[in-house]
């Protein structure tokens, strides 16, 4: 089962993670079993997850019986990783903080659309109740015009991006390809030579950088036997149970992964592709991935605060989803990004690396991954490219995170959810609409003046 298809389990696919854990538990006594608590039935702060002193054990999250992964307690877990885990700073450096400026308010509560497949309308602010989002920001041509904070997060507070990470190691690696210090059609073994007997033997680095290995690697969260089961033990999010011979860590699990067809025909979301990917970097520039990613991004963005990288067993940062950061912060990546690499009067990222992020792949080879909310896009650089006539692309992550780049409408969304169900078809219909209403009202507004 592909990440957005469905979610039966609460899962952390695409980020190292799984959902092997089911909806365990019972359920708050207000509600009925089987029943879903809505956003503010849900609201962590409401149900006093962690508090008291100690917190009573009803109301305690804990890693080594899996309530972290239930929900609603994952709503809590989100935005408190570190918690629970083990984990690296990313420093901001010492610089000052690049401020993001207010700009003239959007007044987007009210903005209606129609979500995907319904012929109902839905409004911007019912949608983030949907989705159960945590906060979201929106830029518009660099300005802050929209921010909002529900009761589980704020704007000091790191909240998990998960699979939004992926897109950071992507753009570190279409950064070196565009100084000529990495060779997107060399084959993996180059860089990491261990790999000769796993399924990356025989494959290029712009085939792990776009997805199109061939592994024989199941993201089946509903079946106990999948190997996703495993690479959530090897990423530390599952505890390893007595008498385990598998891979321990995330490098030893790409090891283990075989192949099963043809490489670079079709785009299959797979996350050992980004561990991978991660392992290249470190070999080609020395730096493990969070060290690269201080030297050449976070510390010159200004940012407001540190991020940190959730580690596996063997202290690695789990390169396709550890990423934990404030809010703003992300929205600072994405406005670089949408400024073509430039950023506080540098150039942060190579103006051709973000022309090749925005170009995008193939499509042919994206409609094998079975994306029904996505058609037409395709993934380029570990970033999702639409390829409708705005240029929207994104970076993605199970449970509602996002950043939303739309270049036409000069648009930025940065936004932290915690929706019960961890695929991203879960949202889409009610997201990617609401993301280009937005988009749409703000290249209107703009064209007003």
């Amino acid at each position: 089962m592909r990440p957005t298809r469905r979610s039966t389990f609460l899962a952390l696919a695409g980020t190292a993670a799984t959902a092997a854990v089911v909806l365990a538990g019972g359920p708050p006594s207000a509600l009925a079993a089987g029943e879903v608590p809505d956003a503010a039935r849900s609201d962590p702060v409401t149900l006093g997850w962690m508090t008291g002193s100690p917190p009573p054990p009803e109301r305690t999250i804990r890693h080594d019986d899996g309530s972290f992964l239930r929900f609603p307690q994952l709503r809590w877990t989100l935005g408190h990783w570190r918690e629970l885990f083990p984990t690296r700073d990313v420093s901001r450096g010492r610089g000052a903080v690049v401020p993001l400026p207010a700009g003239e308010p959007a007044d987007l509560d009210g903005l209606a659309f129609r979500p995907i497949g319904s012929d109902q309308v839905m409004t911007w602010a019912q949608s983030l109740d949907a989705n159960y989002t945590d906060g979201i920001v929106v830029l518009h041509r660099g300005h802050v015009v929209y921010e909002r904070y529900f009761p589980s997060l704020a704007a000091d507070r790191q909240h998990i991006a998960f699979s939004v990470t992926k897109s950071f190691i992507g753009t570190l690696a279409a950064m070196l390809i565009a100084e000529g210090r990495l060779d997107a059609g060399a084959p993996v073994t180059r860089y990491v030579p261990e790999l000769a007997d796993s399924a990356f033997g025989d494959a290029t680095v712009r085939q792990v950088l776009d997805m199109t290995t061939a592994l024989d690697f199941s993201e089946d969260y509903a079946d106990p036997k999948s190997s996703f089961v495993a690479y959530a033990r090897a990423a530390g999010l599952m505890p390893l149970p007595p008498g385990y011979a598998g891979p321990a860590t995330t490098y030893e699990f790409a090891r283990s992964i075989r192949k099963n067809g043809e490489h670079g025909a079709e785009f299959h979301y797979r996350s050992p592709n980004t561990d991978v990917l991660a392992w290249i970097l470190w070999r080609v520039t020395g730096l493990p991935p969070d060290a690269l990613l201080q030297e050449r991004i976070w510390s010159r963005l200004g940012a407001e605060g540190d991020a940190y990288v959730w580690l596996d067993r063997a202290g690695v940062p789990v390169a396709a989803g550890g990423l934990n950061a404030r809010l703003r912060d992300l929205a600072r990546f994405g406005e670089m990004i949408r400024q073509g690499g430039r950023w506080n009067g540098q150039q942060v990222v190579p103006a051709a690396a973000i022309e090749d992020i925005r170009r995008g792949a193939s499509r042919e080879a994206f409609a094998f991954g079975g994306y029904p909310t996505l058609p037409g896009w395709s993934y380029r650089n570990q970033w999702w490219i639409s390829h409708d006539e705005h240029g929207a692309f994104m970076a993605r992550g199970i449970h509602g995170q996002a950043i939303y780049i739309d270049p036409e409408a000069e648009m930025v969304i940065a936004r932290f959810a915690s929706h019960p169900k961890a695929g991203n078809v879960n949202l889409d219909p009610t997201s990617l609409p609401a993301y280009r209403a937005a988009a749409d009202y703000l290249a209107r507004r703009q064209g007003e003046r």
